[in-house]
């Protein structure tokens, strides 16, 4: 699947292939398990999105809600988009990963992977445990400014 048109993440889980939902699904509790109060789950983009909602965070430049942390199954592989590994954040994280011995497959702010045991889970819910909506709010808007 590269993008999906579900609706709800129930209906996501639904229509991929049981291999790819039990890999999915693995990761979604790791995230579920560490994401902060406040931000809510939900499908945007054709992924499973935790986002900060717009009454909270206030209108955007695009009129959506602000994505925290992104999980989608792609056609021959899985993605986790962490937004705030992008920039300042990133070193720390590739430092934190490397030193797991797992093999990190990484673009701007998004890690691929084949399988979830291939993932240094305990380093991807830090990561996501990290930023309490305010902090991230605080986040989006100094990088947005530069």
């Amino acid at each position: 699947m590269v993008q999906s048109r579900a609706a709800t993440v129930d209906d996501y889980l639904a229509e991929l292939p049981e291999e790819q939902r039990a890999e999915v699904t693995a990761v979604r509790d790791v995230i579920v398990a560490h994401v902060p109060d406040g931000y809510v789950e939900g499908m945007m983009w054709g992924m499973i999105t935790w986002h900060v909602p717009l009454e909270v965070s206030g209108p955007t430049y695009n009129k959506q809600p602000l994505s925290y942390v992104a999980l989608a199954a792609q056609k021959r592989y899985f993605s986790v988009y962490l937004t705030t590994v992008n920039g300042e954040g990133e070193e720390s994280f590739r430092t934190r990963y490397e030193a797991t011995g797992k093999k990190l497959d990484m673009g701007k702010s998004c890690v691929r992977f084949k399988r979830s045991e291939d993932l240094a889970l305990d380093v991807i819910g830090a990561q996501v445990a990290s930023m309490p909506v305010a902090e991230f709010l605080d986040w989006h808007r100094a990088a947005s400014a530069r």
